[in-house]
């Protein structure tokens, strides 16, 4: 049993215990899916930091993972910046997810120098709800400056990174590997503020 002064230690707001991820305080933007906030400090993506989202190909439901959020923050008079996508992003998708694409920003590849720099600037630009990136590649000095601009401007910072890079070090807030199974798609949390993360789980939002 507690005793009175922990107790009521462990009810100040400040204080958040690992069992309670949800109640962590930190910014976050909450993701859509009950299960994955669950899992997340703040219940959420982390804001003014930056995500990891990694992955071994494209098309297998890392962008219906993110839409609530991006929705939600473009419903919101924010701007969702994409940076080097594979591929044009799909108006009529996006909008059926509730994206408004008054809000969308797209720059298309260029060179890994030009696109880390938009990246950066969007970043930290202060009017950015979230910037997705599909980088060719960073190292440790690149992801410390994006690090530092998504604290500087507040973003949601989304990258996107083949699965090999797991096992480098990073400073993003939160690194996840993203799988599909049959129509469902596997997350499992490599990183995350507040302790280590439970096995794997699975969320429908994978690519019909």
């Amino acid at each position: 049993m507690l005793k009175p002064a922990l107790h009521t230690l462990l009810q100040h707001p400040a204080i958040w215990r690992g069992d309670d991820l949800a109640q962590v305080a930190v910014p976050s933007v909450a993701t859509g899916y009950a299960a994955l906030d669950r899992e997340l400090p703040g219940g959420g993506w982390p804001a003014g930091a930056l995500t990891e989202l990694l992955h071994e190909r494209e098309g297998i439901g890392e962008l219906r993972l993110v839409a609530p959020a991006l929705a939600r923050l473009s419903e919101a008079g924010r701007w969702v910046a994409w940076i080097a996508p594979p591929h044009l992003p799909y108006a009529p998708a996006l909008a059926a997810a509730g994206i408004k694409l008054s809000r969308l920003l797209v720059i298309g590849k260029t060179s890994p120098r030009d696109s880390l720099w938009a990246a950066e600037q969007a970043l930290r630009a202060g009017s950015c709800g979230a910037v997705l990136f599909w980088p060719s590649d960073l190292d440790q000095r690149s992801l410390r400056r994006l690090q530092l601009a998504a604290e500087a401007g507040g973003a949601l910072g989304l990258l996107y990174r083949p699965l090999r890079v797991a096992e480098q070090a990073s400073p993003a807030a939160l690194r996840m590997a993203l799988e599909p199974q049959e129509q469902e798609l596997s997350i499992r949390i490599l990183k995350r503020r507040g302790g280590a993360a439970t096995s794997s789980f699975r969320l429908h939002c994978a690519a019909a």
